[in-house]
């Protein structure tokens, strides 16, 4: 069983599962975090099987010569990938960054990684082996077998290294090995071992079928090589090589001992990715499992379940047979290690065709005929809707089938966020639910909603309240929801009040008792406001005024903290009051013009940016003083920077305070809605923000993905 920080963990839900994957180290906040979650090790990990495999060894002069060969070979076509990832959560698009590692394998920058690493990429940069970064983009993915393929973008064309795939099908137990990467996000690094086992596989007493990425069981297809070369978070995508320097494997897991993807299963879906973009596979619609351990038929392989309307049904196979032959190939699995095999064989059957299955049923084989379907990805892709305030996707064949649908029609909700305008709707949408109308307008998939909703909301100001028709299980439901995104309102301008432009405390009696006076009531400066009316009286910080026009203040404790305030108020603005106060042994009469009452915080101007989900406002006088800004300091401060967000991203921060964006001066919340709004019609693939942080200035550099 995986263990999280030393703690055991129960099974792993479907996208979660990749944590038992070792890459993917999170460089900004140095923990063991992977763009798809945490990163799990096993027990025998803990119990020393990682270190064992990391203590110094001594190298044979032969084979080090040989290392140094592979070395010199692969290292040029190392790359460290540094990946801007996507997750869903609460109605939100969350971004996360995140590194693991690959090899270049072609001379025009096609580089192969896993899935968990570059699979849900919104951008990535590779870091080559002389420390040049390029810009790669996802050619295609492979959840099924954790494989991606991504291609450099250098600015002008150009060749690269490459490293190329040796027979993995001709690798022994004992071959030396060399997993190459960048684990924890360092510089790349090499590590030696020995090939353990060439067909490692899950137990399923370990949760083996629920090891899965976007659905697809990882374990159902691959045999690792397990290997005791050290790999840690971030190795994840980068080459196990031969000492010839041939690729053989695809490192990925950590289980004790390192696991690698084979190298010719690996070469095979690289192959088509770059070809197609995508993978195609057949699917025949059936659970199988290995024969019982005393079955009387040493032959085939037990069919425990098939699926409703698959070929596998269509073509009379039935829960309880046993599969003999397929296609004209024994399907003999006896052990879960033959499972993969199986695997490879229904999915590589050509899709369309007619195929016989030599099937024993009550002790009669009997032949039949299957017809091989194109076998879809379980979890379409997913997509945030703003205006809904959730996140969604369309529904898969075989997740219509799971949810018992007759077709699959309609928007599955993936998540909700909380206050949002789905999550305020009475009765709510929950995760699950399945949207299928709209105002009567049937909501067939995913982009039938989006552009409905961009139809709905283009030139508003204002959420457009709709009738909206969603499926829960078997029951239908209705429900308003008010779609749209508020804009933020201009809170106004509160009644102006005369003002001292002094910062008090209440003078309790416990402090008028320690100062030996417990008669002093009133209130004591404890900050005057520079180049104030108040200065220009003469307060000063450490004074304490007890007394407005000879009329005595009362406060004793922190319920009374408002006096002072009040009292003043009741005076026009530009008025001159006299001050009664203690200065040391001294008593004062100061006579203070009252001043008019600057805005508050609350009363700033607002603007929110969506794209990159940061809200700021203009400065308040308060907020310039208590950050001590300088008169002619300009600049709007950052209010609030939502999780996950570009602008987080970017290290953007509540409290800075925005200078310039893109080196336009951002004096006012208006100039940067203006320049905002620039950057979201001209998509300019970096943006450039001058913020102030107490006595330091930082340039940001947020990398928006556009193409969403």
């Amino acid at each position: 069983m995986p263990v999280l920080n030393g703690r055991r963990i129960p099974s792993l839900p479907a996208r979660r599962s990749a944590c038992l994957l070792c890459a993917n180290y999170m460089t900004k906040s140095l923990h063991f975090f992977t763009a798809r979650g945490m990163v799990f090790l096993v027990a025998a990990a803990l119990l020393g099987g990682l270190n064992l495999a990391a203590k110094e060894r001594e190298v044979p002069s032969a084979l080090r010569a040989q290392m140094d060969t592979a070395i010199k070979k692969v290292k040029p076509a190392l790359v460290r990938i540094r990946v801007v990832s996507t997750e869903f959560s609460e109605g939100r698009e969350l971004k996360q960054q995140s590194v693991g590692s690959g090899a270049i394998i072609t001379k025009d920058g096609y580089i192969i990684t896993n899935h968990h690493v570059a699979g849900h990429a919104a951008r990535m940069f590779c870091t080559l082996w002389n420390r040049e970064e390029i810009e790669a983009e996802l050619i295609g993915t492979d959840p099924l077998t954790d494989i991606s393929i991504i291609k450099l973008i250098p600015e002008k064309p150009r060749t690269f290294a490459f490293v190329s795939f040796g027979d993995s099908d001709k690798v022994r137990v004992g071959d030396s090995v060399l997993a190459m990467g960048s684990p924890m996000a360092l510089s790349q690094s090499v590590t030696l071992g020995i090939l353990s086992n060439t067909e490692m596989v899950i137990p399923r007493f370990w949760g083996g079928s629920s090891f899965k990425l976007d659905g697809e069981n990882v374990g159902g297809l691959v045999r690792w090589f397990a290997h005791d070369a050290a790999i840690y978070g971030g190795n994840s995508g980068g080459p196990l090589v031969n000492l010839k320097g041939d690729i053989i494997g695809i490192n990925e897991i950590s289980y004790g001992l390192s696991g690698a993807i084979p190298g010719n299963l690996a070469k095979s879906v690289a192959d088509q990715l770059m070809a197609k973009g995508k993978i195609q596979r057949s699917w025949l619609g059936v659970d199988v499992q290995p024969l019982f351990k005393h079955a009387s038929e040493p032959r085939g392989i037990l069919v425990s379940g098939v699926i409703e309307n698959s070929p596998a049904d269509k073509g009379g196979l039935r829960a309880g047979d046993l599969m003999l032959r397929l296609n004209g190939q024994a399907t003999d699995v006896r052990f879960d290690e033959q499972l993969p095999e199986f695997m490879a064989l229904t999915s590589g059957l050509a899709i369309g065709q007619e195929v016989t299955a030599l099937v024993k049923r009550d002790g009669q084989e009997m032949t039949l005929k299957l017809t091989p379907a194109e076998r879809e990805e379980i979890f379409p892709k997913q997509k945030e809707l703003k205006q809904w305030g959730l996140t969604a996707r369309n529904i898969s064949a075989i997740v219509a089938r799971e949810m018992k649908r007759d077709s699959t029609d309609g928007v599955m909700v993936a998540s909700v966020r909380p206050g949002g305008p789905v999550g305020d709707a009475k009765p709510a949408l929950e995760p699950r639910d399945v949207l299928i109308e709209v105002n009567g307008t049937a909501i067939t998939n995913l982009a039938v909603l989006i552009e409905y909703t961009r139809q709905l909301t283009a030139g508003k100001t204002e959420p457009v309240p709709v009738i909206a028709t969603f499926e829960r299980r078997a029951a239908r439901f209705l429900t308003v929801v008010k779609v749209g995104i508020q804009d933020l309102k201009d809170p106004g301008l509160e009644v102006t009040k005369a003002w001292l432009p002094v910062e008090t405390q209440v003078i309790s009696r416990d402090i008028a008792k320690q100062l030996g006076e417990s008669a002093l009531k009133g209130f004591y400066i404890t900050r005057v406001f520079a180049n104030s009316t108040a200065e220009k009286a003469g307060l000063k910080p450490g004074d304490f005024i007890t007394a407005v026009d000879e009329e005595k203040l009362t406060a004793t404790g922190a319920e009374f903290e408002d006096e002072l305030t009040s009292l003043i108020r009741q005076y026009d603005v530009g008025k001159t009051v006299g001050l009664s106060v203690v200065r040391g042994q001294t008593k004062l009469k100061l006579p203070v013009e009252l001043a008019r009452s600057p805005r508050q915080r609350r009363e700033m101007k607002k603007y929110r940016n969506n794209e990159f989900e940061f809200t700021v406002r203009d400065v308040s006088f308060f907020d310039a003083a208590e950050q001590q800004l300088k008169e002619e300091q300009h600049g709007v401060l950052v209010e609030e920077v939502k999780s996950g967000s570009w602008a987080e991203l970017g290290s953007l921060g509540v409290g800075d305070l925005i200078l310039e964006i893109n080196s336009h001066a951002t004096d006012k919340v208006d100039e940067v809605r203006a320049t905002m709004e620039q950057i979201a019609a001209t998509k300019p693939s970096v943006v450039t923000i001058k913020v102030l942080r107490g006595i330091h200035t930082a340039f940001l550099e947020l990398e928006p993905n556009w193409k969403n």
